[in-house]
């Protein structure tokens, strides 16, 4: 009788940020690690590119998602499948407080400076600013398929390209 090997294989999560890619149905992803360097006695970031299946489109470039790796790859490539999105771009929220944040300041210390020193008219106002999408095709381009450029052309500079180098 045969012996039957089982292997089992532990299913990571990875929390990265989508990046624009030229696959259908899948999302780029650049996930950030930190390298230990032995003579230098410090850590330095190392970037990792993995390609996750993305059929419904949840992820735009610049979102930062949790992907997890799949039993079996896809195809040569794909290797992981997105499970959410995070943070969309420009919106981020303190995993610990659950207060959303500007930079390295709370929405809510932004408010309570502008109320004691006078509010300036050009200050934005996140309540009543629309949700990410509105400006589609008009200043947010990432709704537009990219594709490879492979000659470096000064006259002809499209802003969709991804050059291979």
């Amino acid at each position: 009788m045969a012996n039957i090997a089982v292997t089992k294989k532990a299913l990571t999560y990875l929390l990265g940020v989508c990046v624009p890619s030229t696959k259908q149905n899948a999302a780029k992803i650049r996930v950030r690690q930190l390298q230990f360097d032995q003579h230098l006695l410090m850590y330095f970031n190392k970037y990792e590119f993995f390609y996750a299946s993305d059929p419904e489109k949840r992820c735009k470039t610049g979102d930062t998602v949790l992907i997890q790796n799949l039993p079996e790859k896809l195809t040569r490539v794909i290797t992981h499948k997105v499970i959410d999105v995070i943070y969309p771009l420009g919106d981020i929220t303190d995993p610990i407080t659950g207060k959303k944040v500007v930079g390295s300041n709370y929405r809510d210390t932004i408010d309570e400076d502008s109320s004691l020193f006078g509010e300036l008219k050009s200050k934005y106002n996140y309540d009543k600013a629309p949700k990410r999408g509105r400006m589609a095709n008009k200043r947010d381009f990432t709704e537009r398929e990219t594709y490879m450029k492979y000659t470096d052309d000064p006259e002809h500079s499209d802003p969709y390209a991804i050059n291979p180098s």
